[in-house]
């Protein structure tokens, strides 16, 4: 495919118009401007316009090699996979549940062969053509351009596999994220504990494993609320979901409450989506005024928009019932005092599984001494480390996981 013919194909993008369209994309950009300046340039019989289109072509070939090299790739081919697989298109919507349409399949497949041409365009040949617009004297400097790697990691069918094995845009590429102002911001190292590295609660754990392992099969799973002391370990459970075995398709989006509002929006947007979703709210409590409290009792029941079955809200809480309550809601000054009682308790109620989290008893809190102790080569008596854990407890206020790393680590310091 000459330079011409290789532009006019890239020009016809239809299912994969967007590459051309984003205009933050200068790679695609640069590549029609040295074919666009190659073809013209050869064309034209006048040595100085021939020059001026020589010159534009090596300026727009030196651009796209450094806009390779800023995205760290090796060549257009892998830039083209890259983008082929993390942006969302029509297509590769619909071509990882097997539902495209003939004429969508057929426009994918006519624009996958004009970008492998692409991919697989030789740097050498572009730069011949380039010193032949060129003055004779510019032959060994343009020869002397740095290059690219030739090459298509890719076609057509091992798209559509990896469309089908893992979806496409962002929830293919990054597995956490955050909601914040109404978008998503992608979290490419999500600081989240491996399953192995937890330690007690083993029954709190498992209750939340098996309901997100209930909505991954498909099943309608319960909203899950993991209550109790602090430290204990309640939101490093829900993060360690992203690393267990068949979690695969699990995302993990975490919300702040102030966002609950956009909440709505963002589960419409999911509904639809292969992948599965915990959208996990922490530390979620309200004060007597708060405006989004009511938001979010209509999140979990009541509004006449169903949930997604791929979409769970976990949410943990230093408080039970979630609402701060004041002895005044308990007084004679309202008509049915209970009323108002019964409407403070109501959130934690619309959660389907609530999970207490409570201080370890002594034994439970010394055994993990123990073990973090001996994980980290400590060799102090049993007898001395169990004192001096006791004293750093009452110091600290409670018999919690995190007290006991808190204290293994002051012995390592």
């Amino acid at each position: 495919m000459n330079f011409s013919s290789l532009r006019y194909a890239l020009r016809g993008l239809s299912a994969y118009r967007i590459l051309l369209d984003d205009e933050n994309e200068t790679v695609l950009d640069y590549v029609t401007t040295v074919l666009y300046t190659l073809s013209n340039g050869q064309k034209e019989q006048d040595e100085e316009e021939r020059a001026g289109w020589g010159e534009n072509a090596l300026s727009a070939y030196a651009c796209l090699f450094q806009a390779l090299c800023d995205g760290g790739f090796d060549g257009i081919g892998d830039w083209l996979w890259d983008k082929l697989r993390y942006t969302e298109t029509p297509f590769a919507l619909s071509a990882q549940s097997d539902s495209a349409s003939p004429a969508l399949e057929q426009a994918a497949r006519r624009d996958v062969d004009a970008l492998l041409a692409l991919a697989e365009l030789d740097c050498g040949v572009i730069l011949a053509a380039i010193a032949a617009l060129l003055p004779p004297e510019q032959s060994s400097m343009v020869q002397a351009m740095p290059r690219w790697t030739a090459s298509a990691p890719f076609d057509f069918d091992r798209l559509v596999r990896f469309y089908r094995e893992h979806g496409a845009g962002l929830y293919a590429r990054y597995r956490a994220f955050l909601w914040e102002d109404g978008q998503l911001v992608p979290v490419a190292d999500p600081d989240c504990p491996k399953p192995e590295d937890l330690l007690g609660y083993e029954q709190q754990r498992s209750q939340v494993e098996t309901n997100t392992r209930q909505m991954m099969a498909g099943h309608y799973a319960n909203n899950v609320l993991l209550f109790g002391d602090g430290g204990t370990g309640k939101s490093a459970t829900v993060k360690s979901m992203l690393y267990l075995p068949g979690m695969e398709d699990l995302r993990l989006i975490e919300i702040q409450k102030e966002n609950l509002t956009g909440l709505p929006q963002l589960m419409r947007s999911l509904g639809d989506r292969r992948q599965k979703f915990i959208l996990f709210i922490d530390d979620l409590a309200f004060d007597q005024d708060d405006k989004t409290y009511s938001s979010m009792k209509t999140i979990l029941e009541g509004s006449l928009e169903k949930r997604p079955a791929n979409v769970v809200i976990y949410a943990t809480s230093n408080r039970r019932h979630l609402v701060r309550q004041n002895f005044s809601d308990r007084g004679n000054d309202e008509v049915d005092a209970a009323e108002t009682i019964a409407e403070k308790t109501a959130l934690a109620e619309r959660f389907g599984l609530r999970i207490p989290y409570l201080s370890m008893s002594k034994a439970d809190f010394l055994a993990l001494v123990d073990y973090l102790a001996g994980q980290n080569g400590l060799t102090l008596p049993a007898q001395e480390l169990h004192a001096r854990a006791m004293t750093w407890e009452i110091r600290h206020s409670g018999r919690t996981p995190r007290v006991a790393r808190q204290f293994i680590s002051s012995l390592l310091g």
